[in-house]
């Protein structure tokens, strides 16, 4: 990915510059991949996430508080996405018997079932996505992303 030729721009950019545009390119790029992979099933990176983050409960429930701990991107709106989830039929959501006040959240059969579906399309996106790099590469950018 050629920054300086993405942005449009002849003059030299100072390194450090340079590689935060550069990571910001390639989150666009991934981004706008990963978006129009999910698009399909109608659902979001964002509820993509949730629904996996249930399914490693392994059928316990989960509250709103561990799954917006758990998320790759930390928002506020967690109570949102698990409403949007709701009304696709993908959770189930209940009132803790023992504790009124705490909200319980499962995946449902259809949204495991979704969410296997997903998967394989994420797979193979996610494939392509760093289909130019080596196994070792991928360990070495690893190692460097840590850094951050």
């Amino acid at each position: 990915m050629d920054v300086e030729k993405i942005i449009k721009t002849k003059k030299e950019i100072p390194l450090e510059s340079r590689t935060i545009i550069h990571l910001m390119l390639v989150n666009n790029k991934i981004m706008e991949m990963v978006t129009t992979a999910l698009k399909p099933f109608g659902v979001s990176l964002q509820q993509f996430n949730v629904l996996r983050i249930l399914r490693g409960q392994e059928g316990k429930p989960s509250n709103l508080s561990t799954l917006n701990e758990r998320m790759v991107t930390k928002m506020s709106n967690t109570t949102r996405l698990v409403d949007k989830l709701l009304t696709k039929g993908f959770v189930d959501r209940t009132t803790c018997e023992s504790n009124r006040r705490k909200i319980e959240i499962t995946i449902t059969k259809k949204g495991s079932e979704m969410l296997t579906q997903m998967d394989a399309i994420m797979k193979k996106t996610e494939s392509t996505l760093v289909s130019q790099l080596s196994n070792k590469e991928l360990n070495e950018l690893n190692f460097l992303l840590n850094k951050f």
